[in-house]
């Protein structure tokens, strides 16, 4: 019994739900989906079923407790094509990181202030309408449909 009064207690970690709103890149509007791949912690394993559609078109994505950093994609066509997020569209890197097809996201930054993931399919002048704000609790990110030439290499 005195080791049990000695072992420190257990916090219960509890889940962390996201709304995610995934835009067109070229207008603006959420793209209404159920069809989200989620990864945390820099895992390969895709999870589809962790982002339940709301009314509103927008995704609510519930994380497990131990979740640190987020990316999320999203299929069309029956799930047989993968949007292009626009955070990596025309990545070719840098002096500081490698090209790479995929961003990461940190959950508390996404959960205290709110997140918008850049916007790379579009030039430097970004029109007023895809000028957005992500709220405490919300990623925002902006996609394109995969073009001819992708289409062939995928």
């Amino acid at each position: 019994m005195l080791l049990a009064a000695l072992w420190p207690p257990v916090s219960a970690q509890t889940e962390q739900t996201i709304t995610i709103r995934m835009l067109d890149t070229r207008t603006g509007l959420l793209i209404a989906s159920s069809n989200y791949l989620v990864r945390v912690n820099h895992q390969s394993e895709e999870h589809g079923d962790w982002v339940k559609k709301n009314e509103d078109g927008s995704g609510s994505l519930t994380l497990p407790a131990e979740a640190d950093v987020l990316t999320v994609h999203a299929t069309y066509e029956s799930a047989t094509l993968t949007y292009v997020n626009c955070d990596s569209d025309k990545d070719r890197g840098s002096a500081d990181h490698a090209p790479s097809p995929v961003h990461w996201y940190p959950v508390a930054a996404i959960l205290s202030t709110g997140v918008v993931a850049p916007n790379n399919c579009v030039g430097r002048k970004i029109p007023e309408k895809l000028q957005v704000v992500a709220k405490p609790g919300e990623y925002v990110f902006f996609v394109r449909p995969m073009n001819s030439r992708e289409h062939f290499f995928n």
